[in-house]
């Protein structure tokens, strides 16, 4: 069955605004746990993204996902390396994204493709927990305010 998904990103990190411009094809969730969407999200899904306090504001359809567990410092570094850039990190942020991410035992990277803004909704996040930072549900308009 396919699911939507909604991603709460980071303001400060300013992403979202890469996914649009295309900068960022490559949205990664790093864990110390399995947590969602770990074995949970398949191509032809659709992600919602939106920054943390603000409402949905774009989609894209997921066309590839790689995951890694069992990560080392050494495998972080060569994900990074090799996907770092397309990730929407900057060759300047790698060290610091290193070091956020050196003792993250997994990692999922999903490939995007047709970005686009789309008009802001609002999500409930009732019930998912306050500190969520991504939801998989079976259809969006489940969470729609």
């Amino acid at each position: 069955m396919f699911m939507d998904h909604v991603a709460i990103m980071r303001k400060s990190w300013g992403l979202t605004e890469k996914i649009l411009t295309g900068e960022k094809k490559i949205e990664s969730r790093w864990y110390q746990t399995k947590r969602t969407p770990w074995d949970r999200i398949n191509p032809g899904e659709t992600i919602y993204f939106k920054d943390s306090g603000e409402p949905v504001s774009i989609r894209a359809k997921v066309s590839k996902v790689l995951q890694f567990d069992d990560l080392t410092p050494k495998k972080v570094k060569s994900i990074l390396g090799r996907y770092g850039l397309a990730d929407g990190i900057e060759k300047w942020q790698k060290m610091r994204f290193f070091k956020r991410f050196k003792d993250k035992r997994y990692c999922i990277l999903i490939f995007l493709k047709n970005a686009k803004q789309i008009r802001p909704l609002e999500v409930n996040k009732k019930g998912f927990g306050t500190m969520t930072a991504w939801l998989a549900i079976p259809n969006i308009n489940i969470i729609k305010k």
